[in-house]
């Protein structure tokens, strides 16, 4: 029971994140009238998609939408005093996963040397290399081995938001939803705001 009350967040966090790759598989068969064969099955794409690139698209979206909630954190605590480190862990290694699973499939679709012939596809690139090294350090391991140089490298999970917005604004508008949610947070940040937001909070809190 101590153990499901202290990561109860990080479980949900994982489930939650878990469960999207159930559709994803169901985009596969396996074959094995002729050994072990892994393809993906006829007609899996909606919209006019094929399967592949549905693939694509629903990776693309968790990725965004993982990332997004990540940054929400924060403000988040600044407005409701609600804080779990090892959830926010939680979410940046959802983030980097379904990254690099979104990246993979690219690859798979169009090779990895197109990834060098877009500015939206370079910055998606860019934000990956920068996730990686975020999605290692992501424990409690790394946290007492950087110590303050932890913080300072999960903080470039800002750069890589700012790229993921860049990837996918200029493919689609839906990155508008998520450009508002970040911007929301970042003006919440701002120290004064931040400063006054905190003190309301606490301010009724000791009311109540």
């Amino acid at each position: 029971m101590g153990f499901l009350k202290r990561n109860y967040g990080w479980m949900i966090v994982a489930v939650l994140a878990i469960i999207p790759l159930f559709i994803l598989s169901s985009m596969f068969k396996i074959d094995t009238t002729n050994g072990f064969v892994l393809s993906l099955v006829d007609n899996g794409g909606k919209e006019g998609m094929s399967t592949l690139e549905m693939l694509y698209h629903i990776s693309g979206e968790f990725a965004i939408r993982w990332m997004t909630a990540v940054l929400t954190c924060t403000p988040f605590f600044i407005l409701f005093g609600v804080n779990n480190l090892f959830v926010r862990q939680a979410m940046g290694i959802a983030t980097a996963v379904w990254s690099l699973l979104h990246f993979i499939i690219f690859i798979w679709a169009e090779g990895f040397l197109e990834t060098f012939t877009q500015v939206n596809y370079v910055a998606g690139f860019i934000a990956i290399l920068i996730l990686i090294p975020l999605l290692f350090t992501s424990n409690r391991k790394w946290m007492k081995k950087l110590k303050r140089t932890w913080k300072k490298l999960q903080s470039w999970a800002y750069a890589a938001i700012v790229l993921s917005l860049l990837h996918v604004a200029i493919l689609e508008k839906t990155w508008l939803i998520y450009a508002i949610i970040v911007g929301i947070g970042f003006i919440i940040r701002i120290p004064f705001i931040k400063e006054k937001l905190i003190a309301l909070r606490t301010k009724k809190s000791s009311i109540a």
